[in-house]
C-alpha cells in the first residue's frame, strides 16, 4: 500500500480546550475518506493541522513519509488543501488568482499551462474566468477555491466542505472529479452530507468530541443501523393492520413500525432479528395470506442514524463556537 497520509497520536489544545484528542488513522492512495462529525467536533481542525496551517499540541503527521513539521514547504507541495469556506482574495479574478497560485507554487510555464487548463475545464469556470470573485456566487467560489487546490496535481487532497454552496447538478460534477481522481490520490472529505459519504467515499470517519468513534467503509456503517435488511412495505390503509398482524408472525421479525401514512397509502417498517435476511419470509407469508401491497423494498441501512447515534452528546455550538474561536486567535 502507498500511504500517503500518516496520523499518529494527534492532539491539539487551546487552553482548557481540547479539539482533537489522541486521534489516530492513515489514508493510502486511492483511498477517499469521509471525515464526518457535529460542529465542534475538531474535524476543520484536524484537517488545518494535517497540512501544517496549524501546530499541534502533541502527535505526529506525514504526508508522503516527510514528518509535517520537520519539512512543511515539502509537504504543502504534495497537498492540495481547500479551507472550510472558501476563503480568496475577492478583487481578483479566478484567472488571476490561478495565476497567483502557480506563482506561490512555482509551477513550470507548462505545469501552470495545463494546471489551469484541467482545473477551469474541470470545474466548468471558462465564464466567470475574468469576473471579480468578489462578485461570484456561493457555488463559483467554492469551485474557484477547489480549482486552486487541484491546480498542482498534488498526491494527498484535503477538502472541508467541497459541495458547500453547490445546486445539485455543480455536486454531481465534483463528485465525479474526485471519483475520477482517487485512484491517483489520498483524499479527505469532511462533509455534513451523508448522501456525500455514499456517493463519493471508500471509507469513512466518525469523529465526536475530539476522537475517533468509527473508522469503516460506509457499508460497514449501515450495517450498524437498525434499519439495515430492514423491509419498507407500501399498503392501503385498510390492509395495514392486516398486513402488521401477518409480520409479527414471521420468525425472523423483531419489530413492525408504521412510519408514514400518506398518498392514500400506509408505509410499514418491519425490522429483522440480529438484522437477517427477511425479504423472502416476508414475501412468502404476504403472499400465502393473499394480501396485495403496492411496494416492497429493502432497506440497506440509514447513515443518519448510525451518525446521531454514535455522536449523541457531542459538544453543542457553544463548545463549537469557542473552539473556532481559539483556533482564530491561535492561527
Amino acid at each position: 500500500m502507498d500511504r500517503l497520509l500518516e496520523i499518529e497520536g494527534l492532539t491539539k489544545r487551546f487552553g482548557p480546550i481540547t479539539a482533537v484528542d489522541n486521534i489516530s488513522f492513515s489514508v493510502d492512495r486511492g483511498e477517499v475518506l469521509g471525515f464526518l462529525g457535529p460542529n465542534g467536533a475538531g474535524k476543520s481542525t484536524t484537517m488545518k493541522m494535517a497540512t501544517g496551517y496549524l501546530s499541534p499540541t502533541s502527535g505526529a503527521i506525514k504526508v508522503c513519509g516527510n514528518d509535517v513539521r520537520q519539512h512543511p514547504i515539502e509537504i504543502k507541495r504534495r497537498i492540495g488543501y481547500l479551507p472550510e469556506g472558501a476563503p480568496l482574495y475577492g478583487e481578483m479574478t479566478p484567472h488571476s488568482l490561478l495565476n497567483f497560485v502557480s506563482d506561490v507554487r512555482q509551477l513550470s510555464r507548462e505545469q501552470r499551462r495545463n494546471g489551469i487548463d484541467h482545473a477551469v475545464e474541470s470545474l466548468h469556470l471558462e465564464r466567470v474566468l475574468h469576473q471579480p470573485i468578489e462578485t461570484l456566487s456561493k457555488g463559483y467560489k467554492r469551485r474557484v477555491g477547489l480549482a486552486q487546490a487541484i491546480i498542482h496535481d498534488p498526491d494527498v487532497l484535503v477538502l472541508d466542505e467541497p459541495t458547500d454552496g453547490l445546486d445539485p447538478n455543480q455536486k454531481h460534477e465534483v463528485r465525479e472529479l474526485l471519483d475520477r481522481m482517487s485512484s491517483t490520490k489520498a483524499i479527505i472529505i469532511s462533509t455534513h452530507i451523508l448522501e456525500e459519504v455514499d456517493a463519493v467515499c471508500s471509507r469513512a470517519i466518525i469523529i465526536s468530541q475530539g476522537r475517533i468513534v468509527a473508522d469503516q467503509m460506509p457499508s460497514q456503517l449501515e450495517e450498524r443501523s437498525r434499519f439495515h435488511n430492514a423491509v419498507g412495505i407500501r399498503v392501503t390503509p385498510d390492509g395495514a393492520e392486516r398486513c402488521m398482524s401477518i409480520l409479527h408472525e414471521i420468525s425472523g421479525v423483531r419489530s413492525v413500525e408504521q412510519v408514514i401514512q400518506s398518498s392514500g397509502l400506509s408505509e410499514l417498517v418491519a425490522f429483522p432479528v440480529d438484522g437477517g435476511d427477511i425479504i423472502g419470509p416476508v414475501r412468502a407469508a404476504l403472499d400465502d395470506n393473499g394480501l396485495a401491497v403496492s411496494e416492497m423494498f429493502v432497506e440497506k441501512g440509514r447513515l443518519e442514524d448510525v451518525f446521531r447515534d454514535l455522536t449523541i452528546g457531542g459538544p453543542g455550538d457553544d463548545v463549537g463556537g469557542a473552539t473556532m474561536k481559539e483556533e482564530a486567535d491561535h492561527a
